[in-house]
């Protein structure tokens, strides 16, 4: 196997080898459920989905890892808000008196609508916080009985990471302990270091009582760090293949967990791979310079398909600068894919979809994508292809036409661009969408059959059946392109 991955711990693209023969094991970071999905949270998803593709396409059997972090210090903050007098005319967000919990699973539903949207698929597994709590009482207690961690000892039920007494902190990051911040996730009074970060946090006067679990040391709650560590062991075990999220994300968050893990006892991630930011216009979305753009604003704007090519075709370690002119050129570029698709399935038949037969992809392409997912250099090599075929079409040789289609079909699915749908369409109907296509599609080729062989009555007949059935045929010289009457 010659796949390549960029290694964030070792700092080098090197070859990369799965764990077990002919499997994969993937654990990427999920969002914290305080609010929306930004354009930052589905960028990740897209890299990783299109990761995990091209993993399957390559002949491996790939078990996903999604966390959803439901219990965390903004969303206990979002939720006491939410019973300020106000707060839900200052914010259409805001629903009156909204315990945690339901907030949590709220915006937990908006991300899965998200995700859904732009194609990404549903993880193996995708554990919330919040139902893992012996497993981060049972890794506290290991890292305690090894020296790595102690309670606080004023009593406050905070549970720290003693970050020097583990030589190797700092190495994912590449940096200095004596550099680093205090550590600002629990109150820094019963802590040896200021840089020692919480693995459990004791309970206070001020949160709900709801968001407390008894624990050997207090009741309290999980520390961000602790959950991540604790559920990629229960669903993937100590030592797995990859782990992934946004750049973002390195430090402290992947530090931290690395550490933890490690100190351990663990194995834990073979390879440590994440995907770049989103700017506009060169500088970072944020509220307060008001630039930022909702993943929804973009669907709304362009469309799920164009959405999901925009933002799944910088390399996945690449900042992906947004401009007013983005969709536009996007959605250029899927047209392009599309059209070529249409005519070629109106002339000789749709192209089989389901799962990607190597003999499919382009050399070229199965190369780039090879190399550290080089997804750029991957398109290029597709629409490379969709010119040809158009050439093709244009010269009438249906056989260089049928296998160029099967070529674009394949590597769009890889990039997932055949499961976008509509703004939350389910699973469900992006099957629906793809089954009516190729059902058309084989109709499209009876007719033509018909046609060449002077059939005129059997087109005709072809043509007005699909017709009562609300799809609109278009004759042109490059083909036969279809429609669903009113869409």
């Amino acid at each position: 196997m010659s796949l390549r991955f960029y290694d964030t711990a070792r700092a080098e693209v090197r070859p990369f080898e799965p764990l077990q023969q002919g499997r994969a094991s993937l654990y990427y970071c999920g969002a914290t459920v305080q609010g929306m999905p930004h354009v930052g949270h589905v960028r990740s998803a897209i890299a990783f989905d299109q990761l995990t593709r091209w993993l399957e396409a390559r002949g491996l059997r790939v078990t996903v890892v999604r966390n959803v972090t439901d219990i965390d210090d903004k969303i206990l903050a979002k939720s006491s808000d939410s019973f300020r007098e106000g707060a839900a005319d200052e914010d259409p967000s805001v629903i009156p008196e909204e315990p945690w919990w339901a907030l949590a699973y709220r915006f937990e539903q908006e991300f899965s609508r998200a995700y859904a949207a732009l194609g990404v698929r549903p993880p193996t597994y995708e554990p919330r916080a919040t139902g893992h709590i012996p497993e981060m009482h049972a890794l506290i207690q290991l890292l305690i009985d090894r020296g790595h961690a102690y309670p606080a000892p004023d009593g406050s039920g905070d549970v720290y990471f003693d970050v020097r007494s583990w030589p190797a902190y700092g190495s994912l990051t590449r940096q200095d302990i004596d550099d680093m911040q205090a550590a600002p996730d629990a109150d820094p009074r019963g802590k040896k270091d200021p840089r020692d970060f919480a693995l459990w946090k004791g309970s206070k006067d001020t949160d709900p009582p709801t968001a407390s679990w008894h624990s050997p040391w207090g009741a309290g709650r999980p520390g961000w760090h602790l959950e991540c560590s604790s559920m990629v062991t229960r669903y993937l075990g100590t030592e797995f293949d990859i782990h992934g999220g946004g750049l973002d994300l390195r430090f402290p968050h992947h530090e931290n967990e690395m550490a933890q893990s490690q100190a351990a006892g663990h194995a834990f991630a073979r390879f440590w791979m994440h995907n770049g930011m989103v700017t506009y216009g060169g500088e970072k979305m944020s509220k307060s310079l008001g630039n930022t753009v909702s993943p929804q604003e973009m669907i709304d704007a362009a469309g799920p398909r164009v959405v999901r090519y925009y933002l799944g075709q910088a390399h996945y370690r690449s900042v992906l600068d947004y401009r007013e002119t983005s969709l536009q050129e996007a959605a250029a570029a899927v047209a392009r894919i599309d059209g070529f698709i249409a005519k070629a399935s109106g002339r000789v038949g749709a192209a089989t979809r389901g799962a990607v037969r190597a003999e499919d992809l382009p050399a070229a392409f199965a190369e780039a994508m090879d190399d550290d997912l080089n997804v750029p250099q991957a398109l290029a090599v597709l629409h490379t292809s969709v010119r040809s075929g158009n050439t093709a079409l244009a010269a009438g040789d249906d056989d260089a036409t049928r296998a160029t289609l099967a070529a674009v079909v394949a590597m769009t699915a890889v990039l997932g661009l055949d499961d976008a749908g509509q703004p939350g369409a389910s699973a469900e109907d992006s099957s629906a969408a793809k089954a009516l296509a190729a059902l058309v599609g084989d109709r499209i080729a009876e007719r033509s059959e018909a046609r060449e062989a002077r059939n005129w009555a059997r087109a005709d007949a072809i043509r007005d059946a699909l017709a009562a059935a609300g799809i609109t045929l278009e004759d042109s010289a490059d083909g036969v392109t279809w429609s669903v009457s009113g869409s």
